[in-house]
């Protein structure tokens, strides 16, 4: 699984750098034009992934992910073929569109792994495995601006499919699913979905924590589709496309450094206890990007940034393998999912119509003070629901 996620993320982030760039290729359009189709474009993947990631995620708790994991790499080889012939914005959008239902790979990678690993060691696991993507995430832009820069951007999209069809070739051929007996009567019965959906709504740190990954995913993904036309802004279009890439890839540096860390920290202190600094940690970064002269700050801001959210998202998965039953486990992930995608399909949006009307810089401000907001949510709701209760609960009676 780490070497398809490495080929998927890989192959996904080659095509992030310059795809505000390839718009500016389908016609004579204007900045603020561009910003926002490039926030739109970027984000419409997620519309549609977030409707399909609980069904997706409820069909792998009754059938297995195996299969789904091949349906979802094929799908989105597919996708991005295609997206190498597009002759307009509007074409180049629905092909996005039509990505989003294949788009949950990792995340279903993820939740692959999370449900036949012991809870207790679950976020270095996860951690482990995110290195993958990561390591993908931190090479693709590098590769694919200096292929963009030597071939032109359709023909990018043409050669980066065949990486995401070995994905499906590496988890058709490579990885087995085990079927795991558990004798917890609670792993073992069958929900239905307003089951889960009760679960999740009867325990607010669960919840919280759910709704953040909208919330970390809307901060992030704010400035993805339009970082290429900051680096233009701040360091000229010469070889635009390979430093749009380092800026992309310093994120993934950090990530690839301390996720694993971050995980193993989790397992052993208790995963809010980590998850929290991080997120205040990562407003705290993010606020200075807006003042930025050379490419060369941008990219140590988006290092501190890669380093701070690195652990944010297999802490996550990690604490909600520890609270959600194993039988429910795919769609509770998979409702996680949709969240995540929500933020990924607001995010570029967002961070897209405040360059527009407001110029880039702003985006920097508002994501810095949602991370902020995310990181005081979750030191309330965790302090007040868990930490203080924990430790609130009354001592067992001793009996002569």
């Amino acid at each position: 699984m780490w070497f398809a996620n490495f080929f998927v993320a890989g192959s996904m982030t080659t095509l992030l750098p310059f795809l505000s760039l390839y718009i500016e290729t389908l016609g004579d359009f204007s900045s603020s034009y561009v910003q926002t189709w490039s926030g739109w474009t970027f984000g419409v993947t997620f519309i549609t992934a977030f409707i399909f990631s609980p069904i997706w995620g409820r069909i792998g708790d009754k059938y297995g992910r195996k299969k789904i994991l091949i349906m979802s790499a094929t799908g989105l080889g597919l996708s991005v073929l295609l997206m190498g012939y597009a002759t307009s914005v509007w074409g180049l959008f629905l092909l996005r569109f039509f990505m989003g239902i294949f788009t949950g790979f990792i995340p279903m990678s993820q939740a692959f792994i999370a449900t036949q690993t012991p809870k207790k060691i679950a976020g270095s696991v996860l951690g482990t495995l995110q290195t993958g993507s990561i390591t993908g995430t931190l090479m693709g832009p590098l590769i694919g601006g200096s292929i963009a820069d030597v071939v032109g951007y359709a023909a990018t999209f043409k050669w980066t499919s065949v990486t995401v069809f070995l994905s499906a070739i590496i988890v058709l051929v490579g990885v087995k699913e085990i079927k795991l007996n558990v004798s917890d009567e609670t792993d073992q019965k069958s929900y239905s979905s307003k089951e889960v959906i009760m679960h999740i709504l009867q325990k607010p740190v669960l919840l919280v924590v759910m709704l953040l990954s909208a919330l970390v995913q809307i901060a992030h993904f704010s400035i993805q589709p339009i970082l290429s036309l900051y680096v233009a802004e701040i360091h000229g279009t010469a070889s635009i496309a390979l430093f749009s890439g380092m800026a992309f890839s310093a994120a993934g540096l950090g990530n690839l450094l301390m996720t694993k860390r971050w995980g193993r920290l989790g397992d052993r202190v208790g995963y809010m206890k980590v998850l929290i600094p991080l997120l205040f940690m990562a407003g705290i970064v993010y606020f200075p990007g807006a003042f930025v002269t050379s490419i060369w700050q941008l990219i140590i801001i988006r290092f501190l940034l890669g380093v701070s959210i690195g652990g944010i998202i297999p802490l996550r998965i990690a604490y909600i393998r520890q609270v959600a039953p194993l039988s429910m486990q795919g769609e509770v992930l998979g409702y996680n999912t949709s969240l995540r995608f929500l933020g990924n399909m607001i995010g570029p949006a967002l961070g897209g119509m405040l360059a527009g009307y407001f110029g880039i810089s702003t985006v920097f401000f508002v994501t810095s003070g949602l991370l902020l907001a995310g990181g005081l949510i979750m030191l309330s709701v965790w302090y007040k629901y868990e930490h203080v209760e924990k430790h609130t609960q009354p001592l067992p009676s001793h009996r002569n």
